[in-house]
């Protein structure tokens, strides 16, 4: 299987605070990979720093063995990379329509557009039903979907996820999850982090614990589920 994604090395400073302290991993194409780790370990500063939100101190970013280690997030996106960030960052004074109509903003194609936002429609109703509706005014949940449904409008081959189960109540949690997994069943490549590591473990095929900067542990989703290690210091809440 190729690798869509391969970071190498990669080291990210906050000032003087080593954030990542050379990390390499890589997602293959069609899986689901996580990251998982306590608050601060240095999971949202890896995304960010693939997305090109956050510049790498040294190392390097190769998406279909092309760096990109330098490029700019908003290119990225032409690319196929779609970031849904932590705290869901919808525009809150926009509708839900027009929210979602931004992250189709780099395509051309206005038929696949209209196609897409067909399917965003399918996969999430109830953004349908409160197209016209302000951002702003939507429950947590509803937000979460609109940044996922936003992400899609892209039409990515990977979905970059940060906690998107973050604040939510447990039903939300639940549905997010099952979007997840139906977004990637239609083809996505997903590289998500989150905090509930068992939830997260419970759909993805790989992951890597990430602890201070550094990855610690890494292996088929399922063994880490049932690691002592990983379950005395993730899963046990």
């Amino acid at each position: 299987m190729s690798s869509i994604l391969e970071v190498k090395d990669l080291c990210v400073y906050y000032g003087v605070i080593k954030a990542l302290k050379g990390i390499s991993f890589h997602v293959d194409k069609g899986e689901i990979v996580t990251l998982i780790g306590a608050n601060g370990a240095g999971k949202t500063t890896t995304l960010q720093t693939i997305t090109g939100l956050i510049p790498a101190k040294s190392g390097h970013v190769y998406y279909h063995d092309e760096e990109i280690t330098k490029k700019p997030g908003h290119l990225l996106v032409r690319r196929g990379i779609a970031h849904v960030p932590e705290g869901r960052r919808v525009f809150a004074t926009l509708s839900v329509y027009q929210n979602l109509m931004l992250g189709a903003y780099s395509r051309k194609d206005k038929d696949g557009v209209e196609e897409t936002l067909k399917m965003v429609y399918e996969r999430f109703p109830r953004l349908e039903e409160r197209r016209n509706q302000t951002a702003g005014t939507l429950s947590g949940g509803e937000q979460q979907m609109l940044a996922m449904g936003r992400a899609l409008m892209s039409k990515p081959e990977m979905l970059v996820m940060d906690e998107p189960s973050m604040g939510l109540s447990p039903i939300y949690v639940n549905e997010i999850f099952d979007i997840i997994r139906k977004i990637h069943e239609g083809g996505v490549t997903v590289l998500l982090v989150e905090q509930n590591a068992n939830k997260a473990l419970a759909i993805a095929d790989r992951a890597y614990v990430l602890e201070t900067g550094r990855i610690t542990l890494e292996g088929q989703a399922a063994d880490l589920l049932n690691d002592p290690q990983v379950r005395a210091a993730y899963l046990s809440k």
